[in-house]
């Protein structure tokens, strides 16, 4: 017998499926589940600090800016300093530092002679450099080439200029991890925590010191990332305002709203859909975050529409919401990738830029110069697809997240009496691309615990971020017999740290717990945060090529194949 419409009493069946969180009876205004608001501060924040509650409310609104801004400033200091140091060319820094001075003098990448004769020459005088204006082909699109060109246009072709753009960007990449993090959680402290541990991750770290693509992929994917999250709170909250309100000043579901209401125009979307152009344009893998991202737009859309009340969510989504979300992400993002290779659409020297000018055939109402991209874009494919030439430092994707085998990017073995060694036994300068281990092993069981969230507690929150680390992880796994190695894996540290944010926000305790229940969270959260902060701290040597004692330099070798 159906249960009666005035019957608010859970079901047994309901009860049961409670226990695993697939029921939440709503408690609140639907406004409310639409759009999660703000925690107020409450009663325990300004009794403790000895003030009013008004006070309290400004100290909490300024805290949302100002403590992701002291976190990007502890993150910056270690960023730059003596970040010209160590004065050579490091590991791929060879091809992008060069290529970046190319694309700043003539608008593409130039020819260089054998690059690692080059190096010498170049940080010996930098004004004898040995490049011509022949196209060269190359293997990755040029926006990220354009981005470290800004440090040389800034401080010349030496390891400062070409290495000062990626530290910026890992700078802002922890302000707007902080600030993704608030958002995401409703909670300044678990953004600012996100973004303290991404300031910690050695490979973060290392790849803001480096002259590198994947830093500047990472950079683009998160703005895109936030700019997503900004577009569903505001999205959401169109819905929220056209919902009808009873007696009692509650929204309601309304199947008209949910059904046929428009959500308008989207800004945001469409800021993503250029970051995530400019991620490609860095390097191609951004293009997997375009399609993640995309099922994870829509996615968000069809559970707005059935919280607002729509008894058909996916159709209204169809109707009302798919076509403007390809549309905000797709041709956005095609536009921005065709528009950062202006500088070569400009020249006569670039590399096969005229391949297509006398050739006909089917495609021949295409202009001449997008099928001269496109016969240069298939054959950087091809290249990239078929690298398989044998590197002592390549890994299996499987090994990333447990740290298996990070990349040297620089050794030097200094004897007693040169660059600072004073040890009988000699020294090391080691530039490591290594993850803070702890965090890295932290966040193996972070994903879980994020597994359990999305698929038993469907939350939301859980799938967003485990979104974007298979967005940067899984298609790697199509490549395992490629030429790859693990500091690809930069471009989704920032949702690891997310992911151990959450899990030790669920390690406090929700507010209304005991404080007791609070308090024996709080030590174990900021336990494991102090080790992984004193971790980052060990490595510091093994991360910025310091002079130390070769036994030193062994012991941090935990595991074997680090060496």
């Amino acid at each position: 017998m159906p249960r009666k419409a005035a019957d608010s009493r859970p079901t047994s069946w309901e009860r049961r499926l409670r226990r695993f969180g697939y029921v939440e009876r709503p408690r609140t205004s639907v406004r409310d589940r639409l759009v999660v608001p703000f925690p107020e501060p409450g009663s325990r924040l300004w009794r403790t600090l000895g003030l009013s509650p008004v006070a309290a409310g400004r100290l909490a609104r300024w805290s949302g800016w100002g403590g992701p801004l002291l976190v990007a400033l502890l993150a910056g200091l270690p960023r730059f300093w003596r970040l010209g140091s160590p004065r050579d060319v490091v590991f791929d820094e060879t091809y992008y530092a060069k290529d970046a001075w190319s694309v700043l003098r003539f608008g593409y990448e130039g020819t260089w002679p054998d690059r690692k004769i080059a190096d010498p020459q170049i940080l010996a005088d930098p004004q004898v450099i040995p490049l011509s204006d022949t196209g060269a082909f190359v293997a990755h699109p040029p926006m990220g080439k354009w981005v470290i060109a800004v440090g040389e246009w800034m401080f010349g072709l030496n390891p400062l200029g070409w290495r000062f753009m990626t530290a910026v960007l890992g700078t802002l990449s922890v302000l707007m991890l902080c600030r993704i993090g608030r958002r995401l959680f409703r909670s300044t402290a678990l953004g600012c925590l996100a973004g303290l541990l991404l300031a910690v991750d050695g490979l973060h770290y290392v790849m803001s010191r480096t002259a590198l693509l994947d830093l500047v992929v990472m950079f683009f994917v998160l703005a895109a990332f936030g700019c997503l999250l900004l577009d569903r709170d505001r999205a959401r909250a169109r819905l929220a305002a056209a919902l009808p309100v009873d007696a009692d000043g509650l929204a309601g579901p309304d199947r008209h709203t949910g059904d046929r209401m428009g959500t308008g125009l989207r800004p945001w979307r469409i800021a993503a859909g250029a970051f995530l152009g400019l991620a490609a344009a860095s390097k191609w893998n951004g293009l997997y975050f375009m399609a993640f991202f995309v099922v994870l737009t829509v996615l968000w859309d069809v559970g707005a529409r059935r919280v607002a009340g729509a008894r058909h969510p996916y159709r209204a989504v169809l109707r009302k919401d798919l076509g403007w979300s390809v549309l905000s992400l797709v041709p956005v993002a095609v536009v921005t990738y065709l528009a950062t290779w202006t500088g070569w659409f400009l020249t006569d020297k670039g590399y096969g830029r005229h391949w297509a000018d006398d050739r006909g055939g089917p495609w021949s109402w295409i202009p001449a110069s997008l099928r001269s991209l496109w016969h240069y874009e298939y054959g950087v494919y091809e290249f990239n697809v078929g690298l398989h030439t044998p590197h002592k430092y390549e890994s299996n994707p499987w090994s990333w997240l447990v740290l298996g085998r990070p990349v040297l990017f620089s050794y030097q073995s200094p004897e007693r009496g040169e660059d600072g060694c004073h040890a009988a036994s000699g020294c090391s300068q080691a530039i490591l691309a290594l993850g803070t281990p702890l965090l890295w092993w932290s966040a193996c069981c972070a994903l879980v615990y994020l597994l359990y969230r999305w698929a038993l507690r469907r939350d939301w929150r859980a799938g967003a971020v485990l979104c974007a680390v298979g967005a940067g992880y899984v298609p790697w796994f199509l490549y395992q017999d490629r030429t790859i190695f693990s500091f690809y894996a930069v471009v989704f540290v920032p949702y690891l740290c997310l992911a151990v944010a959450m899990m030790l926000g669920a390690l406090l305790g929700p507010p209304s717990s005991s404080e007791k229940r609070r308090a024996r969270g709080a030590v174990a959260a900021g336990t494991l945060v102090l080790l992984i902060v004193w971790n980052f701290i060990y490595f510091f040597p093994i991360y910025t090529g310091l002079t130390i004692p070769y036994p030193s330099w062994h012991i941090r070798m935990w595991l074997d194949t680090w060496i």
